[in-house]
């Protein structure tokens, strides 16, 4: 009887456990030694302890200058700043396509819905690198993206809304950049939307058309609040690693966009000042979370509504 009673808790205490210890071995734990590095002195290629034991007297020395100098110069508030602003276009332009196919898809019909959503997983197939490196060719000369935009005359468009530097000009510039972006990360926006979508009881639409509502009132009234969950998740998922995105800026926004990302390859492997680079990463971990801990939140308030 005994025996009965402790497996159930046993079991449950090791379902919880597991994703906790991940979560402290390969998050955790990095997070604590890169903070370490970044209160850290570097001597050459050697950091100095934090504690130190001298004549039965125990002295901690943390360097915290970095954070001040983080705190103060323009380019690493510039850096956070590209990175926030181009995340967040990225993640309003990619809900704007992302939703409406996310709609279709979940309103099209159970045969069709696979295929549909092979599409969209399509991408995955391919490596990440090889996409980017796609759109260097298409954008760039004699690309037949570029070429087709400069004959519909979109880069006049584009130079008047200061996204190119001038017409034709189409590479290494925040519109490129912009595009590389959205389309590398529109399948994280979709796939959350469309099981957000799936799910939703038509039994609300079907009432909301009794009582007379037009489609369009009943697609903002009822559709959108009831797939608020998904819509932010798809955000969080986008706008999250688009802060950091290192690879596209690199490949497609060329050197005059200064992204957190590239601040933080420099520090590390040009300027060898680990130390700095760490409260480069400190700071733009706790820029992250913060959305992740308002997401936290708008998921229990939802639960204890729904309770």
């Amino acid at each position: 009887m005994k025996t009965a009673i402790r497996w159930p808790s046993f079991g449950r205490q090791v379902v919880i456990g597991i994703p906790f210890a991940w979560l402290a071995l390969f998050f955790a734990l990095p997070f604590l030694i890169v903070l370490k590095i970044s209160v850290s002195e570097m001597d050459n290629v050697v950091f100095k302890d934090l504690l130190t034991l001298s004549d039965g007297v125990l002295q901690i020395t943390m360097r915290l200058s970095n954070y001040l100098t983080a705190a103060q110069d323009a380019l690493y508030f510039t850096a956070y700043f590209a990175s926030l602003k181009y995340a967040a276009i990225t993640t309003v332009l990619c809900l704007a396509i992302g939703y409406p196919f996310a709609y279709f898809m979940a309103r099209a019909e159970r045969s069709v819905q696979p295929v549909l959503l092979m599409l969209v997983m399509l991408p995955f197939w391919t490596s990440f690198l090889l996409r980017v490196y796609a759109w260097k060719a298409l954008l760039g000369e004699h690309g037949w993206v570029a070429d087709a935009l400069i004959a519909l005359h979109v880069d006049r468009l584009l130079a008047a809304a200061d996204l190119i530097s001038s017409p034709g000009m189409l590479m290494n510039t925040p519109f490129s950049l912009t595009l590389g972006m959205v389309y590398t990360y529109l399948p994280f926006m979709i796939l959350p939307l469309y099981g957000n979508l799936a799910k939703l009881d038509v039994r609300f639409l079907e009432a909301a058309a009794d009582l007379g509502a037009h489609p369009w009132v009943t697609f903002w009234k009822v559709t959108v609040p009831l797939s608020k969950e998904g819509i932010v998740a798809g955000s969080l998922l986008v706008f999250i690693p688009c802060i950091g995105e290192f690879v596209i800026p690199e490949l497609l926004g060329g050197p005059q966009t200064l992204m957190i990302g590239r601040v933080l390859w420099d520090e590390f492997f040009s300027n060898n000042d680990w130390p700095m680079a760490s409260t480069v990463a400190v700071a733009l971990i706790l820029i992250i979370i913060v959305p992740l801990a308002l997401f936290n939140k708008y998921q229990a308030q939802s639960q204890e509504k729904r309770a």
